[in-house]
């Protein structure tokens, strides 16, 4: 029994000495990667915005995680879906992670890094989210990037968790005209038949949509939220980069890739994004029209929240004095005053 004490300490030792440099060695830039998260409805352009930036020189970015989806679970529930119950399983009410959530982490892990990670997975929720955090920090610093990006569509539903555990983060809100993500939806549908990501009908997203506008709505004057009509970027592409750029910090005349050359799809897994991982921007198919009929169309327009409204606020708060306005990440000599 001694012996195996000292074994194990020994092991235990070597273990925590070693997560103790790997954390050290993180300190040197940890406080100068930006992080960022882009969100919004399924369909409403979160993929092309993703592309579009991951063409700038600074920017790292990866596929969809659904990390805090896997984490803190209960999507249904907050979308507000018909029946959906609010229910969670004990080992959350303790803060702790599922294994399932814990494998998640490991499979990012060994995709990013081609290793497995240490032995020691974190059990509480908290400090998993951190590690998470922790690794695409890591990552793209390894790129030689300043910022990371972040890409799943259902973190608009877990500000406030991604918030908890990174207060600097800062996020792009892709938001597009109701009746178009419907009828996107609709479109993707049809052709792909897959009912786990769009199913559901048209009155299901139809509240998906709503829901999401609700959250955009709520967070549209707060400094580290910025809201991206999609309409607007590709109706006036130069402007609208002016003030995402602007928003993130970022150089706006910087050279970027002709076209997205970081892997952000599995087109095997995701064949609907090939038009948009490239992240050039075009004009889509109007697609209103030929899915929806006259009688569909009065449903829409009574039943789907106001989305010019929502852009009209947004308009006319960019007229406000710049004084008033806040970049997401200021420039280091204004942040070291």
């Amino acid at each position: 029994m001694k012996l195996y004490f000292l074994v194990n300490a020994a092991q235990y030792h070597a273990l925590f000495t070693s997560i103790g440099r790997e954390n050290r060695g993180l300190c040197s830039w940890r406080q100068r990667m930006r992080r960022t998260f882009i969100v919004g409805c399924p369909r409403s352009g979160t993929t092309i915005v993703q592309a579009l930036l991951a063409r700038h020189p600074a920017i790292y970015t990866l596929p969809e995680t659904a990390f805090f989806e896997h984490l803190h679970g209960r999507l249904e529930w907050r979308w507000g879906d018909a029946r959906a119950k609010a229910r969670s399983r004990w080992p959350q009410h303790l803060g702790l992670a599922r294994g399932r959530t814990r494998g998640v982490f490991a499979d990012l892990h060994r995709q990013l890094t081609g290793s497995a990670p240490s032995p020691w997975t974190p059990m509480r929720m908290r400090a998993l989210s951190r590690r998470f955090i922790a690794l695409l920090d890591r990552s793209a610093a390894a790129a030689g990037r300043s910022m990371w990006l972040e890409k799943t569509p259902n973190h608009l539903l877990y500000i406030p968790e991604i918030e908890a555990v990174a207060p600097d983060a800062c996020f792009v809100h892709v938001v597009r005209r109701g009746a178009d993500v419907l009828a996107s939806l609709a479109d993707v549908y049809l052709r792909f038949e897959n009912d786990a990501v769009f199913g559901g009908g048209t009155v299901h997203w139809a509240r998906r949509w709503n829901r999401a506008l609700q959250i955009h709505e709520q967070h549209m004057n707060r400094k580290n939220h910025h809201l991206v009509f999609l309409e607007d970027l590709i109706t006036q592409p130069e402007a609208e980069w002016a003030r995402l750029c602007g928003f993130l910090g970022l150089q706006a005349d910087a050279v970027l890739d002709n076209a997205c050359q970081q892997p952000i799809a599995n087109l095997n897994d995701e064949p609907w994004k090939v038009s948009a991982i490239h992240g050039q921007l075009r004009h889509a198919d109007p697609k209103v029209d030929g899915l929806f009929g006259p009688k569909m169309q009065r449903w829409l327009q009574a039943h789907l929240a106001s989305y010019d409204d929502l852009r009209a606020r947004c308009v006319a708060a960019r007229s406000q004095p710049a004084s008033h306005l806040h970049l997401a990440y200021e420039a280091p000599k204004a942040r070291a005053g």
